[in-house]
């Protein structure tokens, strides 16, 4: 099954080659690709002792964040090599001040994956929640490195438990100790003979908590809000365009004001977005600033100040569970104690399917449930506030993971 493995890392590459012609997102992971092995060479040298973190994509790093500083923090002589896998995640933090340098990682070839290695020597290795590459931990194992993996979610659909993920299955050993977010995953790693899990929860919790510490303001935004009461859609999607932009069209109200924050900020998308809206709006990119306080709607079609945007929200559409892109974080919002409310499709997210429960989220499946939810939400301040507690309370309970993870490097 290895065999087979490789063999198909090999047609994949040759068909992102293919693709990368047309491609422009794809065409930059090409290109960095290309670039990792000279850039580790310039920048870490034979005698270095080195950090070695790796993050499938942005959503990652920002999960893996308060582990990697606190790690920085204790190992301050230790340069920090960082790798992506994505280009969203390179793009937007090839310059992250954490690292001494950002690479893409390469395909899992055998004969890349060594020299990655030969070039970083890490003493540490830390992966974030989901990456499993077989050749690369194969040879991780084999080099006896110490790696870790954190905020891990280890579920039974996944190849580990597959009549096919053996090779799967054996790359998981190479990990010296895997940090789970629940007891489910804890349970699953049992199962599958695995013995050195810890339960230590999900550090986005304590990413989030730090935001409250942090200076939130925008003076775009104290203009735009202008004491009104503010709906930001973050993270948004063309499924959930559709959601509330039919609301967006039709309501009528002096005191409420919204901000679309998309995922998507090419000009394409947002100029499409910008035509679907009737209301008097302003975007990000083609500020007047004397537009914005008598504007309803607010497209900031930027990225980097989503968190802070929130910090000025009463409520927030959280995307990408209208469709199947995958829900970007709702703990980013829910940390600010407002409610959050998110599409239908949310099985593989457990802090939603928990925040549902305990009544902090409201997820819909139709314009017209969004329509019945917002509108309740927005008449009706204690509803607001009680559910806004409900989610702050929530992340103040599951904070503490970070502190759970050094643990193990005191002992």
């Amino acid at each position: 099954m290895k065999t087979l493995y490789s063999i198909a890392i090999s047609v994949v590459s040759l068909l992102l080659h293919m693709a990368g012609l047309y491609n422009p997102k794809l065409k930059k992971g090409i290109v960095g690709r290309r670039e990792t092995f000279e850039k580790l060479r310039s920048a870490i040298q034979p005698k270095d002792a080195v950090l070695w973190f790796h993050c499938a994509s942005l959503g990652e790093y920002e999960q893996g964040l308060p582990v990697f500083e606190a790690l920085k923090e204790k190992y301050p002589n230790r340069k920090v090599v960082l790798s992506f896998f994505s280009p969203s995640g390179y793009e937007n933090k090839k310059n992250a001040p954490i690292a001494d340098v950002v690479v893409y990682l390469p395909l899992d070839k055998t004969s890349s994956m060594k020299t990655f290695l030969d070039l970083t020597h890490p003493d540490l290795i830390v992966f974030v929640k989901y990456e499993f590459w077989p050749n690369l931990l194969s040879e991780i194992k084999r080099r006896q490195l110490k790696a870790i993996l954190i905020s891990a979610i280890i579920r039974k659909d996944q190849s580990f438990f597959k009549w096919y993920g053996g090779f799967m299955k054996k790359a998981l050993f190479a990990f010296e100790h895997i940090f789970v977010q629940d007891e489910a995953s804890k349970r699953n790693l049992l199962d599958l003979g695995y013995q050195t899990v810890t339960v230590s929860g999900d550090t986005r919790f304590d990413r989030v908590t730090a935001q409250l510490q942090l200076d939130n303001q925008l003076d775009m935004m104290d203009t735009f809000k202008d004491g009104k009461l503010l709906v930001v859609f973050g993270s948004s999607w063309p499924a959930d365009d559709d959601l509330f932009i039919p609301y967006i069209n039709e309501f009528e109200n002096n005191n409420v004001k919204f901000v679309i924050t998309p995922h998507d900020v090419k000009l394409s998308y947002t100029e499409k977005l910008v035509r679907q809206i009737d209301k008097k709006m302003v975007t990000y990119s083609g500020l007047n600033t004397s537009e914005l306080k008598e504007s309803v709607v607010f497209i900031v079609d930027t990225i980097g100040i989503l968190n802070k945007i929130y910090s000025y929200a009463d409520i927030a559409y959280v995307g990408g569970a209208a469709g199947t892109t995958g829900l970007h974080n709702i703990l980013e919002p829910a940390v600010f104690g407002i409610p959050v409310i998110i599409g239908k499709n949310y099985s593989k997210f457990p802090e939603a399917s928990k925040l549902i429960d305990l009544g902090g989220v409201v997820s819909v499946d139709s314009p017209k449930e969004f329509k019945k939810t917002i509108t309740h939400l927005l008449k009706d301040e204690s509803t607001r506030l009680r559910i806004g507690k409900i989610n702050h309370d929530y992340i103040t309970e599951n904070s503490g993971a970070v502190t759970r993870i050094m643990t193990y490097f005191s002992k």
